[in-house]
């Protein structure tokens, strides 16, 4: 469908570490009894200096570095966050910015799907190649979960983790390489399951600022999203598959979205009995939104769990509820 090479990636994961048992304390319960709940044992808290952009530049730094385009800037910088560092401009353009591209011209824009929003920009990115539009691209996830969380819900702030990663994509030659099999579903019937109302015209100055306050917050009903999400996952996989002419068994490894203990567990189970292809990060990252899909992507590079000539799945869902899922020939 479009051929290209990841040429360069790159993560970024804030400085503080928050333990499980840390959230155990303040929401007073005993030690342990976060980690087994929602079995995650820690998560990186953005610092106020850590802004998204900042995270997002640190992170395609890295993937600029590593593909050597440091001294050519790609053709197109596309932002695929879950949640955007303000309304206006784009998070692409004040990434541009820091990068030191703020006078190169590069066209830089954002795609948003929630946590599916960097797969929804590397499907830009990998048209925009196909169609000769662009040769290289700088496509980057990065969000701040715990901007946004209840402190009283525990739930929802026991799960979420901040951070930001980045891919460097190039054309290539190879007929075999990049998107080879693609499918993707809204249900917009469930859009109240996952909702965060404040930031754009929803919810207005003159409502007061209770309801700006309240409609800050990250509202989600757990059980409701998991159960539509579930539903939703089997047919876009088989979907992608077959339009890659790809088997479960020649795939190398699955990066999912990694939206909580159990959904992990779920895809897993949807690819039993070689769940070990399955990276599970969630533990020591937590759910980073938008940024969690391309963080496990980069952590499997780094580590050889994908390498050269391997299959990828990409995989996950978001509010909406949407599902997508995504082959990838490396």
């Amino acid at each position: 469908m479009s051929n290209f090479a990841i040429a360069g990636w790159g993560a970024y994961r804030p400085r503080e570490v928050v333990a499980s048992a840390t959230l155990d304390r303040r929401h007073g319960h005993a030690e342990g009894w976060t980690e087994a709940e929602f079995g995650i044992a820690a998560r990186h808290i953005a610092a106020p200096d850590e802004t998204t952009s900042m995270m997002a530049a640190a992170a395609a730094r890295a993937a600029l570095d590593r593909a050597g385009w440091s001294d050519t800037p790609p053709d197109v910088i596309i932002g695929g966050c879950g949640v955007m560092e303000q309304p206006i401009p784009s998070t692409a353009v004040l990434v541009q910015d820091r990068l030191g591209l703020g006078q190169a011209g590069v066209p830089s824009f954002d795609v948003n799907q929630t946590c599916l929003s960097f797969v929804a920009a590397l499907d830009v990115a990998a048209m925009g190649i196909a169609t000769g539009r662009w040769k290289r691209a700088l496509v980057f996830a990065s969000d701040i979960a715990s901007a946004g969380l209840d402190p009283a819900v525990a739930k929802t702030r026991s799960i979420f983790g901040d951070g930001a990663a980045a891919l460097a994509i190039e054309a290539c030659d190879d007929g075999t390489r990049g998107l080879i099999g693609s499918a993707s579903v809204t249900h917009g019937m469930h859009h109240a399951l996952a909702q965060l109302r404040a930031g754009g015209t929803r919810l207005r100055v003159e409502e007061g600022y209770d309801a700006l306050v309240a409609g800050s917050f990250f509202e989600m009903n757990p059980f409701a999203i998991f159960k539509a999400a579930a539903k939703a996952l089997p047919g876009v996989i088989e979907s992608a598959l077959a339009q890659a002419g790809v088997t479960r068994e020649e795939l190398a490894c699955i990066i999912c979205h990694q939206a909580s203990a159990p959904g992990v567990a779920h895809i897993k189970r949807l690819f039993a009995p070689a769940s070990d292809r399955v990276i599970d990060l969630f533990p020591t990252h937590g759910n980073q939104i938008a940024a969690s899909i391309p963080t496990v992507l980069a952590h499997a590079l780094e580590t050889g769990r994908a390498k050269r000539g391997d299959a990828i799945l990409l995989l996950g869902t978001a509010a909406g509820i949407s599902a997508t899922a995504m082959v990838v020939r490396l």
